[in-house]
């Protein structure tokens, strides 16, 4: 996980965590910015043992939470990801605003592409990609597993992964299977947007920034999907190239 203490090492922000929400689909944490993640947790039975220590949250140094990230529960690396994306300064004038799939698209254009994740904008890629191998855990048709990703991504020329890799700590395995020569991108909300990434093989990342805080923790607490959050105004996608 040399990516995320990378980060962590990185950041250097002692400010408190103001709020957190934890919704259906995304989780927020709020300190020194309103930093987002994909809301994950680990398959288990409610646990209702009197010795469970109550977790505190608000209050506390957001880089502590940050340091969640680390975590093997799921559940936890989630929240820690929101608290470092609360801590990242982001620099606006080194950031366009750009759909993804579309700079997936012109760099793919007649090349072998692999995308890790099934992102909505799949589908448009079918036409223009010379093959398309869409690796995706819980599989729709057409998509392949999780394991294909060693026999796939070595032939690729443009790979997109998804950030939610950050939170179940299946990045790292996946990054030395991408050929040197390859067009890396990492995307999703959830994605840090530092530059800290480009030194672990990565071209390109492209996130969110909350612009409206409180529209988007009322959207988050009312479970509001990632088409809803966006079209709602309460953030913007940002991309970031290495230099």
């Amino acid at each position: 996980m040399k990516i995320l203490t990378d980060i962590l090492s990185s950041i250097n922000d002692d400010t408190l965590v103001d709020d957190v929400v934890r919704g259906l689909y995304w989780t927020a944490v709020t300190s020194s910015s309103c930093g987002l993640s994909s809301t994950m947790f680990r398959d288990c039975a409610h646990d209702h043992s009197d010795d469970v220590e109550p977790v505190v949250l608000i209050g506390q140094p957001a880089a502590d939470l940050a340091r969640f990230s680390l975590s093997p529960d799921i559940g936890m690396a989630s929240l820690g990801l929101a608290a470092i994306n609360s801590l990242i300064p982001i620099d606006l004038s080194q950031c366009v605003e750009i759909n993804a799939g579309k700079i997936i698209m012109d760099k793919g254009r007649g090349k072998n592409i692999s995308i890790i994740g099934h992102f909505p904008f799949v589908d448009d890629l079918k036409d223009v990609a010379k093959n398309l191998w869409v690796i995706e855990k819980w599989q729709r048709p057409g998509d392949y597993p999780a394991e294909d990703a060693s026999k796939y991504l070595p032939d690729s020329d443009v790979i997109a992964i998804s950030s939610t890799t950050l939170i179940n700590h299946t990045l790292e395995d996946l990054l030395p299977l991408c050929p040197t020569s390859s067009f890396t991108m990492l995307l999703g909300p959830t994605t840090p947007m530092t530059p800290v990434v480009f030194d672990h093989g990565i071209d390109m990342i492209s996130g969110s920034l909350v612009i409206d805080k409180q529209l988007a923790l009322t959207c988050i607490k009312q479970g509001a999907n990632f088409r809803q959050l966006k079209r709602s105004g309460a953030i913007r996608l940002l991309t970031l190239q290495k230099s």
